[in-house]
């Protein structure tokens, strides 16, 4: 469930942090450009003009800034803050009329308020950079609702620690078509149920990615589309179910604007958290599992951990469509009794989540379909499924990995039905997750589909592929893949 501690803070509701789309900044940030860049220029103002213009601009910046003070300002507005403080004593004597020394100083006065502009414009850009998400608003026929459960399995050890008593705990997080809820209902974070457990997962995944922690202070701040425990869409029908697998060192949160994008066509979708490989699972007593620091020394040894945590994270899949149906007979409370059909579940994993994607579709008939997010399928002890697959891979990088698309080939054609292997041009790894929405806009890092465009294509292409294997829609699915790619089809078909 998603907890709603008070807020002791009433300047820290979203409305401060709702960043004005295309820009990338908060109303409260924007005004304090705004009064910046005029602070800066009233100096090169004509003289009528000159002290109206700087006391606007100096009551503008001081305002905006104390109210960032007050809420926590982001690192990309300390440079503009800065620049602030540099030019207010200046504009103070404009102020109380003090005679200038304009021309007589330009050698200093030019460069100083040259280096303010850039000051400025850089905290603009690293705004723009590193922006806080902004959610594409999903296009289905629902509202959505997310909530996140947890459990136990006392009967299985937790591989990862050395406690004998230690058992497997595992969390999901749950989008569902729901009820429309009016505008002013808070929608939920993006991070964490919590401030202090989006602060946790932050802190793990700049660990992970060797990054500095305030780098996601955009990512802490942002808020979904989705309202935590809102109540399921109207109705009887029973929605088909889609398990989700993130990549190593991320997390239940990786992919969440496709999440809420299936959501809104009427799937459940279930991103899990895998303990110790997760950055940092957080529990609803407070306890914070960090991802375990494995010893690797070879290309052997990498093989062969991959291989074990596809294992563990394949036992996870299955624990988890077990768990959902405990939630919809009504065995575990939950606003999804009775609206589950996990008759018509699909597994998928992203990165280093599709081994155990593939392992659960091999070990487990319960599922119906696998799906795969430009990742390796580790498995052990790899051998024929009867489920049909599809695999979505970048075009970056591919001359880098000559292994990766062969393996992959070989795995699909393991499929006792149809395997699908779609290369989608202008993607790179990250452009399989909500990466885009909060990395900077570069073709290296994310693809050249800018922010929101890779999401909806690679939306498009998976959604086709699950209403055509989970609720039998006729669907010509080469010629929808072919559309978006370049496809190879293994199998009978």
């Amino acid at each position: 469930m998603w907890p709603r501690p008070p807020d002791p803070n009433p300047l820290t509701i979203a409305s401060v942090h709702e960043v004005i789309s295309g820009i990338g900044l908060t109303p409260i940030e924007a005004v304090l450009v705004v009064g910046a860049f005029a602070l800066v220029s009233a100096r090169w103002l004509p003289p009528r003009f000159r002290r109206r213009v700087a006391i606007g601009a100096a009551a503008v910046s001081v305002a905006s800034a104390a109210v960032l003070a007050v809420v926590g300002p982001r690192w990309q507005m300390v440079p503009v803050l800065v620049a602030v403080v540099v030019v207010l004593p200046f504009t103070a004597r404009t102020i109380m009329g003090k005679p200038g020394g304009r021309r007589a100083r330009w050698w200093l006065a030019g460069p100083g308020s040259a280096a303010c502009v850039l000051a400025i414009v850089a905290g603009v850009g690293a705004a723009i950079a590193f922006p806080v998400p902004d959610f594409p608003t999903p296009t289905g026929e629902y509202a959505v609702g997310t909530t996140v459960v947890e459990w136990t399995e006392p009967d299985r050890p937790e591989t990862w620690t050395t406690d004998p008593d230690d058992v497997r705990a595992l969390q999901t997080q749950i989008w569902y078509p729901a009820e429309a809820s009016p505008d002013e209902v808070e929608r939920a974070p993006y991070l964490g149920r919590s401030e202090a457990e989006a602060n946790a997962v932050a802190e793990g995944v700049g660990d992970f990615l060797g990054i500095p922690r305030f780098i996601f202070d955009g990512q802490v701040m942002a808020r979904t589309n989705s309202v935590p425990d809102a109540p399921v869409a109207s109705g009887t029908e029973r929605f088909p179910v889609v398990v989700f697998s993130p990549g190593g060192g991320m997390g239940r949160f990786t992919n969440a604007a496709w999440a809420e994008e299936l959501a809104s066509h009427g799937y459940v979708v279930a991103a899990l958290d895998h303990p110790y490989d997760s950055t940092a699972v957080v529990f609803a007593d407070g306890r914070t599992v960090h991802r375990a620091r494995f010893t690797v020394r070879s290309d052997g040894d990498a093989r062969r951990l991959s291989e074990e945590l596809a294992a563990v994270k394949s036992r996870d899949l299955g624990s988890a469509l077990t768990h959902l149906g405990r939630l919809d007979s009504g065995e575990v409370q939950s606003v999804l009794a009775g609206r589950l059909d996990t008759d018509r579940a699909a597994v998928v994993g992203m990165s280093a989540g599709v081994g155990g994607a593939f392992q659960a579709a091999r070990t487990d008939g319960r599922f119906s379909a696998v799906l795969a997010l430009d990742g390796r399928p580790y498995d052990g002890d790899p051998g024929p499924y009867d489920q049909p697959a599809l695999a979505l891979t970048n075009q970056f990088g591919l001359e880098d990995n000559p292994t990766y698309l062969p393996e992959l080939g070989r795995m699909l054609e393991r499929s006792t039905t149809t395997g699908y292997l779609l290369t989608i041009p202008g993607t790179a790894h990250p452009t399989f997750t909500d990466a885009p929405l909060w990395m900077p806009p570069l073709p290296s890092l994310v693809g050249s589909l800018g922010r929101t465009e890779g999401n909806r294509i690679i939306t498009e292409v998976t959604m086709g592929f699950l209403d055509a294997e989970l609720r039998d829609r006729p669907t010509d699915l080469p010629g929808l893949f072919s559309e978006h790619g370049e496809l190879t089809v293994y199998g009978a078909g």
